[in-house]
């Protein structure tokens, strides 16, 4: 029988989490939790990440109001990646307004990059700074 523990946020304080649509698929973005973020996460059922850039938590939404909202979570045999499929209310994920942050696509023959998506909202009207 396998012993379940949930990640191992003894191995790093920070885990990379791949965000994806529990409906279409999608990979919407990656982030990072420590083990507050993740509790949090498990506890309000909205994904919580820990900003890097900020070091702070960042919960998802907090200022564009589009949040995610947990529909499940698994993490990797090595116990230090999670990913999390979500709802994702509000249309995007991404902070340039896009639905995902992978929203640049590199021709591999060329090296040519081509957007593909269309932005779902204007950054710097929700995120007035």
């Amino acid at each position: 029988m396998l012993e379940i523990n949930g990640p191992d946020f003894s191995k790093s304080d920070l885990i990379p989490v791949i965000a994806q649509d529990a409906a279409t698929g999608d990979v919407l973005m990656l982030a990072y939790m420590n083990a507050e973020a993740y509790a949090e996460t498990l506890r309000t059922g909205r994904v919580c990440y820990y900003s890097r850039s900020r070091q702070k938590l960042w919960r998802k939404g907090e200022e564009s109001g589009n949040v995610q909202e947990l529909m499940a979570l698994f993490y990797d045999c090595d116990a230090d990646t999670l990913l999390v499929k979500v709802n994702q209310i509000g249309g995007a994920a991404c902070h340039e307004g896009f639905r995902s942050c992978f929203f640049r696509q590199i021709d591999p023959q060329t090296g040519h990059v081509t957007v593909v998506g269309e932005r779902v909202f204007d950054p710097k009207t929700v995120y007035k700074k």
